[in-house]
Order: structure tokens, then C-alpha cells, then sequence
């Protein structure tokens, strides 16, 4: 807020007594991780005094607990608008920034931070991490045109890799899966052990050449025997995956499974997850399906997990080979000519065609603007047309913009995921459009369920709900980057 505007600007001391008073209702919510409430409560305390930065800069950190990290900076810009000396709005900008990956925007804030409050040792060291991964992003991008020239599925050699006698597990025979290895698989994950690292290649390889000849929109028929399973986001949550197939059953040919995007990352253990889906489908190709979601990028993959957790069981080569693979996976599936099926949401303009998605070239990283991103990033509102996004990329959409989409593509429902919903699935848009969610208690810290979707050939819909299940101890994050303290 300007000088001007303050100056315009009459509270009174009743005023600011209760808004001092809705701001200690907020942070006493925001104590007890209920962050949605307490936005509500900073909401009423900015309406009562529009004057303070810390009302803005508190709001912010709970909207980057909720990852609505776009609202966030909009927050911590209206703290330094308010208060330039505020040293916090910078902090809460940084994080926020920090959180997209755009590492070069909150180095300014950090060294604005350490500017202003030089003595602060918990920015000193958040700068000196953020100067870091600049210093590492400046280098990966000097040799970007090296590496973007060299395919490591083209360079791997996978059949002269040796398997040791000592290999106590079920083995991959003449290049062909079967499901003697994938049980056996997931019973060495469930006991915390790997595969052989030829075999994890095997199924990346395979997977991989699986998925780059289908088009970025997949359509999907339902066998009259059979019913397909829609879930939303894993998350690196291996054993309440393992709980949706033993609620739900295992994926066959008449038991199909679509996968929602963000496999990875957050939960600890991705690379079960990852290789469990990608076992199955190479094992039932026709029976689990994969839509990349914002997570399956390399951006999000170095900041929150992946990267590190695949380094540290296996090799930087093998993280390389899963981002070529997620540079293949469709970007959307129709299921019964009837659901459109994606990870995050609609476009930023209407009369977008099934056609022109299908047409899109995916094989890359995504952008941010444009309708892979968008596909990726975008989230419903319940306002009429359309809003910028409350995660800073892509954009929100309205119940009419969902039902332009469907009366442009002659399809009934979208379904996207993306979100963490409290119930596990939430129903908008005048039943048009609905979220699922599949990692219950997100993060070990939300406390929401999961939920998955049947569908049958007929295309009726039941929604089933779950609880998360234990898992050995591992924190979630275990193998983020450093900026996992920071609140994202």
C-alpha cells in the first residue's frame, strides 16, 4: 500500500484491536495446521486494519502451507507494499519463489533479507543455499546442449550389466516381465529392499518405449468384464499405494487402473511407487495407465525428492532415464469417449479440442505458459470464467469454462486431481468436474483421506474413500533438497 493510499486510510483503535485480536485467533490456527481456517480468520483482520505487513506476510505462510504458493507472493508483495522495511515479506516472497523453482527471484529477496537483518543466521545460511542452486542451475545450463544431445536410454547398455550370484531376488528372463518378478518386487519394497539395477533399468526402458508411441491424449475403452480405477496423486506414498490394491484389488486385465499424475516426490519412497506402476504396465499394457503430472518434471524433481532419492539408491544416471520417461507420458486420457481424464486442468482459452491435444509435441520439459502447462498446473474455482492461479502457474477456471470444453468436445465430466481435498475427492463445477486425491494424510501432516474413482464400462461412477496406512519410519522429504526447511 502506498503512502498515498495510507494516508487515506482511517482505522480505529476499535479496529485495530480487533483485528489484533482475529490475528491472534489466525496464528492459534495456524498453530494447529489448520491453515484454511486460519486464512479465513487473517481474511477478517486485514478487512478490519489493511495497515499492517505482518497480517500479509502470516497470511502467506499459511497460503504456502496450503501450496498455494502464487497467493503467497501476492501477500508478501503487499507486505512490502505496506512496510518496505518488512523484513519478512521478503522472506515470505523468497520461499514462495523458492517453491515454482524460480531460484533466481528468491535469491533477491534472501539477499535482501540478509541486507536488512545481517545478523540473522537462519538467512545467512537460506541465502548461501540459494546462491548454491543458482550457481548449479548456471552451470547445468552451460552444459545443457551437451547433455540435451545425448540420450542415456540410447547410451545405456542394460544387457552387459552383470547380475551377482548373491542377488537373493525373482529375475527379469529373456527381456519379458512376469508376475512371479513383480510380486516378488513389491515384497522386497515392502521390506525395504532394492532390485537388482539391471532390472530397474529394464522396466524404465520398457515403460519408456511403451509410452512414447501413444499420443498425448489416450483414449480408453472398458472392457464389458471390467471395471478402471481412477486415482489421483501418490506421492511417493508406497505402502498406501499398496493399500488401494489391496482395498481395490491388483491391476489385471479386467481390474484396469489410471494413474493421475504425481507419482513422485513429497513421499519417500517415489522410487517404489514409480517402478511398481511402471512394472504393472509393462506387465498389463493395456491395464494401467500413467498421465504426467507437474511432479513428473525436473524442476519439481530436484526440490522436492525424487532426485535425491533415486541418487541416493541407485545413480544420477538413472534419475537422467526417469526424465526422459516422464518426458513421454501422455498428458491426458478420455475414458468411454465420455471423462476427460487430467492431472491438473482446463485452458486459458475456450473451444480447445481433443484434437489439438492430442497434436501436442510433449516430449520436453513443459513451459509456463501454453496448454501443456496449463494441462499440468491449473486448478477450478468456483467463480464464472477465469482467474489467475493460486499457485502461480497455469490458471484458475470456472464452472463455465468446464462447460465449454465438454459441450466443445461432446464429453460429459473432467476429471483431474492436483489438489489435496479433505474427503479425498470433491465434486464441482455442477457436478462437471471432480478432483481425487490418493495419498491420504499428505505428508504424514494433513490428516485428509484418499479416495479413488470405479468406473464402469457403462460409465457410472462410485467413489471410494480410505485412510493412510503405516509405514516404516521415514520422514516424507527424507531426500529433498536443503529448501525442504524452508516450509515448502
Amino acid at each position: 500500500m502506498s503512502n498515498e493510499q495510507n494516508t487515506q486510510t482511517i482505522v480505529s483503535d476499535i479496529d485495530r484491536e480487533r483485528a489484533e485480536e482475529l490475528k491472534g485467533e489466525a496464528n492459534k490456527l495456524f498453530a494447529a495446521k489448520k491453515y484454511k481456517e486460519a486464512i479465513e480468520k487473517y481474511n477478517e483482520a486485514i478487512e478490519a486494519n489493511p495497515l499492517v505487513a505482518s497480517y500479509y506476510a502470516n497470511r502467506a505462510l499459511a497460503h504456502t502451507k496450503t501450496e498455494a504458493y502464487g497467493y503467497a507472493i501476492r501477500d508478501a508483495e503487499k507486505a512490502i507494499e505496506t512496510d518496505p522495511n518488512y523484513v519478512k515479506g521478503y522472506y515470505r516472497r523468497g520461499i514462495a519463489n523458492m517453491a515454482l523453482c524460480k531460484f533466481k527471484e528468491s535469491l533477491r529477496d534472501f539477499r535482501i533479507v540478509v541486507k536488512k537483518a545481517p545478523r540473522d543466521a537462519d538467512a545467512i545460511k537460506k541465502l548461501a543455499e540459494c546462491e548454491k542452486v543458482v550457481r548449479r542451475m548456471e552451470f547445468e545450463k552451460a552444459i545443457e546442449v551437451d547433455e540435451l544431445s545425448r540420450s542415456v536410454s540410447d547410451s545405456l547398455d542394460v544387457d552387459s550389466i552383470v547380475v551377482e550370484p548373491s542377488y537373493d531376488g525373482a529375475h527379469i528372463k529373456d527381456n519379458q516381465i512376469d508376475l512371479e518378478f513383480v510380486e516378488d518386487m513389491i515384497e522386497r519394497f515392502k521390506n525395504q529392499k532394492k532390485i537388482h539395477k539391471k532390472y530397474s533399468y529394464q522396466i524404465i526402458m520398457a515403460a519408456k518405449n511403451i509410452f512414447k508411441e501413444l499420443p498425448s491424449l489416450v483414449d480408453i475403452s472398458i472392457p464389458q468384464d471390467a471395471t478402471l480405477t481412477v486415482c489421483g496423486d501418490v506421492h511417493g506414498q508406497f505402502y498406501d499405494l499398496l493399500n488401494i490394491f489391496n482395498l481395490n484389488g491388483k491391476p489385471s486385465p479386467t481390474n484396469i487402473y489410471l494413474f493421475n499424475g504425481d507419482f513422485v516426490d513429497r513421499g519417500s519412497f517415489s522410487l517404489e511407487v514409480i517402478f511398481t506402476l511402471l512394472a504393472y504396465r509393462w506387465l498389463y499394457p493395456g491395464a494401467l495407465f500413467m498421465t504426467r503430472g507437474n511432479h513428473e518434471t525436473i524442476d519439481m524433481n530436484k526440490v522436492y525428492g525424487f532426485e535425491g532419492e533415486v541418487k541416493s539408491k541407485f545413480s544420477e544416471t538413472m534419475f537422467k532415464l526417469f526424465t526422459e520417461t516422464f518426458n513421454v507420458l501422455p498428458l491426458a486420457h478420455v475414458i468411454q469417449k465420455k471423462i476427460f481424464v487430467v492431472h491438473g486442468g482446463l485452458f486459458s482459452r475456450d473451444n480447445v479440442t481433443l484434437d489439438e491435444i492430442r497434436k501436442i509435441d510433449r516430449f520436453s520439459q513443459p513451459g509456463h505458459e501454453g496448454l501443456m502447462c496449463e494441462m499440468l498446473w491449473s486448478d477450478p474455482q468456483p467463480q464464472m470464467g477465469r482467474g489467475p492461479s493460486k499457485r502461480g502457474v497455469g490458471l484458475q477456471f470456472g464452472p463455465d469454462v468446464t462447460e465449454n470444453f465438454l459441450a466443445t468436445n461432446d464429453l460429459d465430466l473432467v476429471i483431474r486431481s492436483h489438489e489435496v481435498k479433505d474427503n479425498g475427492y470433491v465434486i464441482e463445477h455442477n457436478g462437471k468436474c471432480v478432483t481425487v486425491f490418493s495419498a491420504p494424510n499428505y505428508c504424514d501432516s494433513v490428516g485428509n483421506k484418499g479416495a479413488y474413482i470405479n468406473v464402469t464400462p457403462d460409465v457410472k461412477l462410485t467413489y471410494k474413500t480410505f485412510e493412510a496406512v503405516p509405514h516404516p519410519n521415514v520422514r516424507p522429504m527424507q531426500y529433498a533438497s536443503n529448501f525442504s526447511g524452508f516450509g515448502i
